[in-house]
């Protein structure tokens, strides 16, 4: 669908939303509100992500109301990170970001964080990292044996809140990153390429609230899926493929600028 927006986005970010009616009304106006009251343009990418609720029906209302939001509908879910890489397909912003729907972090939040890349040199992934959190022992346990995990595998890795979100970096970036997970690991693969890419982590503390409304999608039994593909993906060929072709691009890149 055509964006409504007369002028090009400053920041695009990319919401993934399964089944999220009850909190995301709420949500979409915060962040749009949030961004309307600053100096900055957004672009609220709704991504409707194969739900069977009222999801899209929300998500098209709001859009005929806010010029911010572009709603974007994935028939069949495939995973929170193909909502993800779903909606990055469309963004139009030099900044893109991604962030979850259940309105955790407050949207005020989000506009210091991309106030705070815009500060950087560039060459950054900026983040939250969910200080301090107030949802629940079990999501609290998922979260710390993983990060746990990760760093042991890559253990010079800046970040010790690995899934906090949002997470905000420069379009080309991304697109250098090649992002592939379609399932809750792109958080984890976006951070582990910024590793072997050089990329300073900007982290910035904030409240993680309890949910208003709806379900968590997280469940204990997620805690085994994670460790199951961290080592698929720490010891898969494809990751030793991408690392060996994006340093070549990066170098004939660094190459063409020498001779300018």
């Amino acid at each position: 669908m055509q964006n409504k927006q007369n002028t090009a986005p400053d920041l695009s970010m990319v919401m993934p939303c399964y089944n999220e009616e009850e909190i995301l009304r709420y949500t979409l106006e915060k962040l749009v509100s949030s961004f309307n009251n600053s100096n900055y343009q957004l672009e609220l990418i709704a991504v409707d992500n194969g739900s069977s609720d009222l999801t899209g029906d929300i998500i098209q209302e709001l859009a005929e109301e806010y010029p911010a939001i572009t709603p974007l509908r994935v028939d069949v879910n495939n995973g929170y990170g193909n909502g993800i890489l779903e909606g990055i397909k469309v963004a139009r912003a030099p900044w893109v970001g991604m962030i979850p729907a259940d309105g955790q972090v407050d949207a005020e939040d989000v506009l210091r964080l991309f106030e705070a890349v815009l500060s950087s040199d560039g060459n950054v992934v900026g983040k939250v990292r969910r200080r301090f959190r107030m949802d629940g022992l079990t999501r609290k346990a998922i979260s710390s044996i993983f990060n746990l995990f990760v760093r042991s595998l890559w253990p010079s890795l800046e970040s010790i809140d690995i899934n906090g979100s949002p997470k905000i970096l420069p379009a080309k970036l991304l697109e250098l990153m090649d992002l592939q997970s379609t399932n809750w690991l792109l958080d984890m693969e976006l951070m582990i390429k910024a590793h072997y890419l050089n990329v300073h982590i900007l982290e910035l503390n904030v409240f993680a609230r309890m949910r208003g409304n709806g379900l968590s999608h997280v469940r204990a039994a997620t805690c085994l899926e994670f460790l199951k593909y961290i080592l698929i993906f720490r010891f898969s060929p494809s990751l030793s493929y991408w690392k060996k072709s994006r340093f070549k691009l990066v170098k004939q890149s660094h190459s063409k600028d020498s001779k300018m």
